[in-house]
Order: structure tokens, then C-alpha cells, then sequence
């Protein structure tokens, strides 16, 4: 995975990986501010020629580590990355209750990114 680098496009609002000046993964997400900040994954995304190199998990290891150096929670909305948090625990602090709804809420105030 040396040849792929991870790039963070906020305004987009995607968390690319980048092999050869091509994305070949990313997760797209939003930036919840309230009841706290937070940054909702909503979909992962891997090229078909891009899978089973560990992309994702990649993706997902830098997602938690850009929102902890933000001082931000992680609200998983991504069922990849709600999985990928249950394995790794000591990298991916859960998100309590009131978090989670308020991430529902504003996914559901963003059709686009269905």
C-alpha cells in the first residue's frame, strides 16, 4: 500500500485514495457541529480493480485518525465503518446515542449524498 496516498478534499467531503494521480477509494462524509463536532462517514467506496488491497480499512484508519487530531467524535453512518470500529476499538471510540441521531438527522437533511 506504499504507492497509494490518502488526501482529505473537506469541501467535497470525501477522504480520497490516491494510486498513480487516479482515486481509487474514498469515504464520503459530512462535518456535524451540534449536539458536538463530529464527522459522519456515509458511504465507502473502492474501484473494483481496487479491492481486497485494503483500501478501506485504510481509509478508515486515517478517517479516525484526522477526526482525533481535530479534536472531532466520529459518527459512523457507513455500515464499513461501523464495523471497522467494532474490530478496532482502541483506534475508533464509539459514539454515544445522541451523537448517532443527530448524524441521522443531518444525513437525512442531505438527499444528495444518498
Amino acid at each position: 500500500m506504499s504507492d497509494i496516498d490518502i488526501r482529505d478534499d473537506r469541501e467535497a467531503g470525501r477522504l480520497e485514495a490516491v494510486a498513480g494521480g487516479e482515486v481509487v477509494g474514498r469515504i464520503e462524509y459530512f462535518v456535524l457541529d451540534a449536539p458536538r463536532r463530529a464527522l459522519v462517514p456515509v458511504h465507502t467506496v473502492v474501484e473494483p480493480a481496487h479491492e481486497g488491497k485494503g483500501i478501506a480499512g485504510s481509509l478508515t484508519r486515517e478517517f479516525y485518525a484526522v477526526a482525533d487530531r481535530e479534536g472531532s467524535a466520529v459518527a459512523p453512518l457507513c455500515p464499513y465503518v461501523a464495523k471497522w470500529a467494532q474490530r478496532h476499538p482502541d483506534e475508533a471510540p464509539p459514539a454515544d446515542a445522541e451523537l448517532m441521531a443527530a448524524a441521522k438527522k443531518g444525513l437525512a437533511d442531505r438527499p444528495d449524498m444518498f
